[in-house]
C-alpha cells in the first residue's frame, strides 16, 4: 500500500491542472465534511486531556480529531473565539456563526496586523504594541512566494484577502488560487466551511507577515492524505516558480506508525534538494503530544503562546504558553528509522540536545491563544480566530520576510538538511544572536512546563526581527 500511494502521487504530478480561480459561485451547505458528527475528541497524546476550550471559545467540526482519522485523513487546528460568549453547536454554515462585530474598540484584546507586528518587530514599532488600525505600523517587505496548502474550495477566498488588505491598509495581495486536482480525486474541489474560513486565516496572515510576497493557494480535493500530501507537491512546483519560499500548513493528525516511510519523502524529495523551498506545519492544538506532519524532521513545527496585555492600557507585556499549544516527542520519528538510510544526519542543533534520540516539537512559536486571536475576514464577516493555524501562516510570513531563502539540502549539494531548523537551533546556544533574535518564552504550560532555552510548548521561543529565520 505504501508504495502504491507514494506512486500514484509521484506519477500524477506530472498531470497537475493548474485552474486560476476568478469567478466561483456561492458556497452551498457544507455536505462534504468526512468526520462522523458527535465523534469524541481524542487528545494526540496518549493519556493527555486535550486543550478545554473556554466557554467563548468554540470548535468548528473540521477541528475536531476522530479516532481513526490518524495518516487517514486531517484537521485544521483552529479555535473561533465570540466575544458576545454565543456557541453554536456545530458550525456547518459560518454565516449562522455569531461573528465578531468589526474591528475596532469594542475588540479589546484582539489582534491587529499592526499590533502583532509591533511585537514580532517585523514593522515599525511603537510604544505598547497596543491593537491598532494604523497602516504606518504594519510589516513590510517579503519576496518570493508562500504557497498555503488547504483541503477543499474556498470560493471567496479572493474577495477576504482583498478587504482584509484594504481595511487594515496592507499592501493589495499579490494572489493566486490553484486547484490541486491532477491525480484525478476531482474536478472542483468541494466547500467546507470550516476549511474554508481557514484557507483565509492562512492568506491574510502570511500576506500580513509577508506583504510583498506572493501568496497562492493550493487547494487539495479533500482532507485526505493522499489529497494533502498531493497539494503539497502542487505547492513546491508553484513557489518554484518564483524562485522558492514557503510552503505553510494547518493542518494535522495524530501521528501513525507509518508516517516516516509514506510521506516524509515529500518534504526531502530529489526535485527539492538545493532549491530554497521550506515547510511549515502547525504543532496542533490538543496541548502536550506531537502530531504529524508537525514531527516530520524535515519540516519546521509551529507552536503557539499567549499575547499577555495590560488590562487597562492594552500595552504588550509579555507572552506565555498557550494551554492548547501542540508539541511532545515523535514515537516514530527516531534517530535509527529517519536517519539511517542514507540520507545523512539531519542537524547538529537539535538532536544533540536529546541524546540523538527521537524528533522533539514545536521548532518556534508564535501567537495562537484564541484570548489573544487575530482578526480574519471570511465571507463577509469578521471572527477571532486563534490556535497554531495562526501560528503556522504568520511564521511562514516572518521567515519569508527575512530573505534566507532556505531549503531541505545545500544550494551546492551534500546532505539533504532542514536548513531553516539548523538555523533556528544553531542560535539557540550563542551569547548574543538568541536573546536579540528571539524572545524566551518561560511562563505557562500546555502538559509540560515552558522554560528557559527550548521546551514542549514554545520551541525556542518566538521571533523578534527578521534577523536568523
Amino acid at each position: 500500500m505504501k508504495t502504491t500511494i507514494r506512486q500514484a502521487c509521484r506519477l500524477a504530478i506530472g498531470g497537475i491542472a493548474f485552474v486560476p480561480v476568478l469567478v466561483l459561485a456561492s458556497p452551498s451547505a457544507d455536505a462534504h465534511n468526512p468526520a462522523t458528527p458527535g465523534t469524541a475528541p481524542v487528545s494526540a497524546a496518549a493519556g493527555a486531556a486535550p486543550y478545554a476550550a473556554p466557554a467563548n471559545v468554540f470548535v468548528p467540526e473540521s477541528s475536531v480529531m476522530h479516532h481513526g482519522d490518524a495518516g487517514v485523513r486531517a484537521h485544521t487546528n483552529y479555535f473561533i473565539r465570540n466575544t458576545s460568549g454565543v456557541q453554536p453547536q456545530q458550525i456547518s454554515d459560518l454565516a449562522t456563526a455569531a461573528p465578531e462585530d468589526n474591528p475596532g474598540p469594542s475588540a479589546t484584546f484582539a489582534e491587529y496586523p499592526a499590533s502583532l507586528a509591533c511585537v514580532y518587530k517585523m514593522g515599525t514599532t511603537y510604544a505598547g504594541c497596543a491593537p491598532t488600525n494604523n497602516s504606518a505600523y504594519n510589516a513590510k517587505g517579503g519576496s518570493r512566494a508562500i504557497a498555503l496548502v488547504l483541503a477543499y474550495d474556498n470560493p471567496t477566498a479572493a474577495a477576504d484577502i482583498k478587504f482584509f488588505s484594504s481595511f487594515f491598509g496592507l499592501p493589495k495581495a499579490k494572489f493566486t488560487k490553484v486547484y490541486a486536482n491532477g491525480n484525478g480525486s476531482c474536478v472542483t474541489p468541494p466547500y467546507n466551511a470550516g476549511w474554508a474560513l481557514e484557507s483565509s486565516l492562512d492568506t491574510q496572515w502570511a500576506h500580513a507577515m509577508a506583504p510583498s510576497a506572493q501568496i497562492i493557494l493550493v487547494e487539495a480535493c479533500s482532507n485526505s492524505y493522499v489529497d494533502l500530501m498531493y497539494a503539497e507537491q502542487v505547492a513546491e512546483q508553484q513557489v518554484l516558480l518564483y524562485g522558492g519560499g514557503q510552503v505553510s500548513n494547518s493542518w494535522s493528525s495524530g501521528e501513525f506508525a507509518t508516517e516516516s516511510s509514506d510521506w516524509d519523502w515529500v518534504f526531502r524529495s530529489n526535485w527539492t534538494s538545493g532549491k530554497p523551498i521550506s515547510f511549515i506545519f502547525s504543532a496542533g492544538d490538543a496541548g502536550l503530544g506531537a502530531q504529524y506532519p508537525s514531527s516530520s524532521p524535515w519540516v519546521v513545527s509551529a507552536g503557539g503562546t499567549t499575547i499577555n496585555r495590560d488590562a487597562t492600557t492594552q500595552a504588550f507585556q509579555s507572552e506565555s504558553c498557550w494551554a492548547g499549544s501542540g508539541g511532545g516527542t515523535s514515537v516514530y520519528e527516531t534517530y535509527s528509522s529517519t536517519f539511517g538510510t542514507g540520507t545523512g544526519p539531519w542537524t547538529n542543533f537539535q538532536y544533540p540536545l536529546f541524546g540523538q534520540a527521537a524528533r522533539r516539537t514545536p521548532d518556534v512559536s508564535f501567537d495562537a491563544d484564541p484570548a489573544s486571536g487575530a482578526f480574519v475576514y471570511s465571507n463577509g464577516s469578521w471572527y477571532v480566530v486563534g490556535g497554531t493555524s495562526l501560528s503556522a501562516p504568520a511564521l511562514a510570513g516572518i521567515i519569508n520576510n527575512s530573505g534566507n531563502n532556505l531549503g531541505v539540502a545545500p544550494n551546492l549539494g551534500g546532505f539533504y538538511s532542514n536548513m531553516e531548523n539548523n538555523l533556528l537551533y544553531a542560535e539557540l546556544a550563542t551569547a548574543k544572536d538568541y536573546g536579540t533574535n528571539f524572545y524566551d518564552v518561560t511562563t505557562g504550560s500546555n502538559g509540560a512546563s515552558a522554560s528557559a532555552g527550548w521546551d514542549y510548548c514554545t520551541g525556542v521561543g518566538s521571533p523578534r526581527g527578521k534577523l536568523g529565520k
